[in-house]
Parts: structure tokens; sequence; C-alpha cells
């Protein structure tokens, strides 16, 4: 999801790898480049002066206030116990090898690592380390701490670092500046850039013994800022480390234009909102509709003290949506799963309670050409399926299927027909006012997690629903550092999840939807899926050397996704909302594939005015 461009020079290959597909561009080996794309080469050339989306004569200076809901009990984002972490560290406090141009699918730019060089099969990667690269203690960043950063990362950290890093056969540090992984084997084209953006951490300061648990010590990065202070739970102050070693480096400059980074937590959605609405708060995001349409006609919006913008996001929408938890033995027959479906009535929802601001979700890469839905499978696709029967129902083979259309009406007898007509094959059947499994008589009776009243108001909606066709839904609203710890252990029959699309997928969907990450803790594999089709087919996204095939092997990819029927797929909005103080001011142009137009931090922002 970035840009940076150089043209990476490809030797000659053997011919028949060249008739089939054009391979992927890397640096040839022997010649170390500035830059990598996933496919093809990266945009921005040997050189380039900065980001496209970064303003090189941005001022520096002044403070930048941000809200953020919930509270945190760890400055660790590492370990298992990262979603319990403070926002706001990676990136800023944390930095990687390489860095991301967010204009481009998937190229990185050097970093901490000056230099990358690999194959054509990407067989091997060296990183050249910068020797100017410092920790924010002064000392210098070497291969060592690289080395002891991925060894640590791959025993005790998250799942998807674990992941990934077990492909390695080997690392070699022959001296301080340069690092050196076999990758012969993994057949995984994206792996060296996965290994670019692991973060380094300071092999002096990090203490491994405790990595595992949360902790509030301050922690060393190389990053552009460091923490001056912390309110456990509440606050934590970024200052803007003069020293910082890369603020002349092309992928910095313009960005960290603060001097200060203030980000203060609310406990709740009203709480936050009305703190930007006083002006303790400088930038609000806003996720809620009805806000969006009635609640920016304020004191502070009416005499231009803030402003309110919209702004399209360019990356596919990705999904979000209740995720049954197959782990529960009354979620894993597929019947059941997109019975329950049928009972979430979009149309109701978004016209009364969102103004009919929102679009059904329906494909896990929607408005984007990953998506599979409206479309046929391609030859391509059917190939890459054939060797699974099955797995992909013929209607969403076809392109034919989408989630199921309610009149408005809030009690569309038709939907809950079906629904009934699904749960009767599955084996379940409406017996005085509940519903009941044939055999045992138990009632289908079941726990929707939630974490925030928002989550709250769309679950009790779905609760109500369910509750026609006899289906008894609780819904249990928790605090966020115990909805953290209940989804890293899976510990729910139900929750909302979120499954951001880049326009690159890749190693990432191992932990969300591979068979080896549905035991595994913290992983994001919240419906517990196990699928040889899903597995296979990641594979195959990692090793597509032309884009044309990649696109075909995550449309076949989206189909099996769907097929399993793991989620009630809700909504999106085709466009980011946003308000915030007019004494900020942004570039006028924004990154293309950015999950978010901004980042947490605004990190291409800049204070207009004291």
């Amino acid at each position: 999801m970035n840009p940076r461009a150089i043209r990476f020079i490809i030797g000659a290959l053997l011919g028949l790898l060249a008739l089939l597909a054009p391979p992927p561009v890397g640096a040839l080996a022997g010649e170390p480049a500035h830059g990598i794309a996933m496919h093809g080469a990266p945009a921005l050339p040997q050189g380039f002066a900065h980001l496209p989306y970064a303003n090189p004569d941005a001022p520096k200076g002044g403070r930048l206030v941000i809200g953020a809901q919930g509270a945190f009990d760890s400055l660790n984002p590492f370990n298992l116990k990262a979603g319990s972490t403070a926002q706001g560290l990676n990136g800023n406090i944390f930095q990687s090898l390489m860095a991301r141009n967010l204009d481009e699918p998937f190229s990185l730019y050097g970093q901490i690592a000056k230099t990358i060089e690999t194959d054509a099969d990407r067989s091997h990667v060296t990183f050249s380390l910068d020797p100017r690269a410092r920790f924010s203690d002064g000392s210098r960043i070497t291969a060592q701490d690289v080395r002891f950063t991925f060894d640590l990362l791959k025993t005790k950290g998250r799942p998807q670092y674990r992941s990934a890093f077990s492909l390695v056969r080997a690392l070699e540090t022959p001296d301080d500046e340069t690092v050196r992984y076999d990758l012969t084997g993994a057949a995984d084209l994206e792996l060296p850039l996965i290994l670019a953006l692991m973060p380094v951490l300071s092999q002096k300061n990090t203490d491994v013994e405790r990595f595992s648990e949360t902790s509030l010590t301050i922690p060393v990065g190389s990053g552009p800022y460091v923490i001056a202070a912390m309110e456990p739970g509440q606050s934590l102050t970024l200052k803007r480390n003069p020293d910082y070693w890369a603020k002349d480096l092309p992928t910095s400059r313009g960005l960290y234009n603060f001097d200060e980074i203030r980000i203060e937590y609310f406990r709740d959605a009203t709480a936050l909102y009305e703190a930007f609405k006083a002006g303790l708060v400088d930038y609000r995001d806003e996720t809620n509709p009805s806000r969006w349409r009635n609640g920016y006609d304020f004191p502070a919006i009416r005499d231009g003290r803030m402003r309110v913008e919209r702004g399209a996001l360019g990356l596919p929408k990705g999904l979000q949506g209740f995720a049954f938890n197959t782990r529960r033995a009354m979620f894993r027959d597929v019947r059941v799963r997109e019975a329950l479906g049928y009972m979430f009535d979009f149309e109701w929802v978004n016209a009364n309670l969102f103004g009919g601001l929102y679009t059904r979700t329906k494909s896990f890469f929607d408005d984007s050409e990953l998506s599979s839905t409206g479309r046929p499978a391609s030859a391509r696709e059917r190939e890459l399926l054939a060797r699974w029967p099955g797995a992909v129902r013929p209607d969403i083979l076809e392109g034919a299927w989408a989630p199921p259309t309610h009149d408005g009406s809030g009690r569309d007898r038709e939907t809950a027909r079906k629904a009934l007509a699904l749960l009767a094959q599955a084996g379940y059947a409406l017996r005085d006012g509940a519903l009941r499994n044939k055999a045992t008589g138990a009632p289908f009776s079941f726990e929707i997690m939630v974490g925030d009243r928002s989550q709250e108001r769309l679950a009790m909606n779905f609760a109500g629903s369910l509750a026609r066709i006899g289906v008894e839904a609780r819904v249990r609203l928790v605090d966020e550092v115990q909805y953290q710890r209940r989804r890293q252990k899976f510990d729910f029959d139900m929750m909302m999840g979120t499954w951001v699309a880049s326009a690159s997928p890749g190693n990432e969907q191992r932990s969300r939807w591979g068979s080896a990450s549905a035991d595994q803790e913290a992983s994001f594999n919240l419906a517990g899926a196990r699928s040889p089709a899903i597995d296979g087919l990641i594979s195959d996204m990692l090793s597509a050397r032309s884009h044309e095939d990649f696109t075909a092997t995550v449309r076949a990819y989206d189909r099996a996704l769907l097929s399993g029927f793991y989620v009630v797929p809700l909504f999106h909005a085709s466009e980011q909302w946003f308000a915030y103080s007019t004494k900020l001011a942004h570039p006028a142009k924004t990154p293309r594939y950015a999950p978010h137009l901004f980042g947490f931090t605004l990190d291409a922002w800049w204070r207009a005015a004291p």
C-alpha cells in the first residue's frame, strides 16, 4: 500500500518462467536497490525527495491533541497482549527497516535499512543498514539488534510474526551493517517485504524475560518521537526528538511535524465527542452517520474555529460484521451460520439508524478489482478452485450471490421463512416459541459480546430480529481491556469483527483465516476457520508472480471466504468523515492506498496557527 520509486532491473529469467508469467521485479542479485514492490517496480526513483503526500515545507512545532476511546495498560505493541497497548507507538516510537509509500499498493523504501537486495525468486534478501541509524538513547542500530528482534518476535511476538518468521531458513549478520536472510523453500514472494516491515528493537533496552507481559516501562525506539509523559490508561504524551537521526530521509521529510502529540483516552464515544466540541481535542474521525448528519452544527463550526471535511478512501472497503465463533458447537454447521445471517435487516437498520448513508458489504474486498461480487469466476479462478471441489458454492462461483435483501419493514416474513428452512435442514425446529434442537430439545441460545454503545445498539437490533425465529441472543457490553482479553482467548460466542483490506493482501491473511491460526491465542482468526481451500489460496496469493494472477487468486479466495459464511456482513461508508481545528493544516493530496487517510497521529499534518 505504498509509494516510492526505483526501477528494479530484472536479469534474464529462464525462458519457461518468463513465458508463464512475468516474474516479480526486485533487486537483482548483487545489486542493492533503494526500494522494492510486491509486483512490478516501485514507483519512486532513486533519490526521490519526499513521499507524494508529504509537504516538505510544512512548519515544525506546536501541539496536537488526539482523542481515543477506551484505556490502555501496556506500552508493548508486539506481544500477545498487544490488544490493550496504548495507541500511537508504531511509527512514532518504533520504526521498521523500510517504510511504506501509501500511494502504491505495496512498495517499500529505505529507512533503517538504506538498501535491499534480493533475486527474482526471492529466495534470499539482504538489508544494508544505514550507518547513521540510532535509537533515541543515541546508541547505534546494528545488525545484532535486527537479529535480536527477529529471534524475540519469532518466539514471543504476535502470531503474525511467528507465522511469517518461521519460514526463514537462516539469518546471517556478517558485520554490523549487513543482515542476510535465507528464504529457500519459503515460496513466499511477500516475505522479503514482511521482513522489511519488522520493527527494530534495542537489544540493550529490551527486557526479554518480561517481554510477554503487559508493561508500562518507557520503551526506547528509533522513531521521531519519545514518550515524555504517561498517565496509565488515561493519556500518553509524545515529544518530538530533535536528534531524530532520520529526519532528513525522503521517507521522513514533511512528516512528524508536531513538537508534541498528546493522546487523551475517553471511556465512551459520547465523552470523546463532547471533548471535541469543547475544543479539548484537535481532530476527530466520525463513524456515526446520524452524528455526521446532525451533530456538526455547533458554535465552533459556525464561527470557523473548526471545520468538517470528507475524503475518498482508495483501498478495498474490507468487511465488518458479526463473527461466528465456529469453535462453539452451535455454529459449526454452515447452514446455521447462513440462516442466522438472513435475520440481519440491513435495509431497516440503514434507513432508521443511519439515515441511508451506508452500503451493504458484499465482499471481503468490496469496491475494488479484488472483489468477486457480481463477477463470474474466470477460467484461472476455476482452475485454482478445482483442487477443492465444493469449497465454493455455485451461486458464489457465478458471482450471483449477495447478502439477503429485506423489505425494510423490520419484520420481513420471507427472509424469516428462508432462515427457518435452512435451520430445519440443520436439525432445528421452532417449538413453543423457541428454536430447539430436534434431537435434544435444547433451545438455541448464545451471547453477542460488544465493546461500546454503538456496537451494543446494532447487536440489540440483530438480537431482536433473531428472536422472531425463536433464537435467544443475549447482548453483553464489556470494558475495553476485558473485551480485548476475551477476544484474544476466543472467549465469546459471537462478536463484531473488522477485517481491513489492503490493495495487496498477503501474509496477514494467515493470521485472519489460516487453519494454523485457529487455535493460536491472539490471532485474528475470530471465526476459527479451518479450510484447506483457504490455506491453499493464501499460499497461491503469496506466490503469484503477476498482478493478473494475483487478482484472480484473491477473487477465488474471496469466494472461498464468502462460501464459509463465517461472518454476517454489515456495511461500509464510501468515504471518510472527519472534523478538525482550523489551527491545523494538511496537504492537498491524500495517499491513495491508506487504510486511514491521515494515520492516527496525522503524520503529514502541521500546526498552522498557535
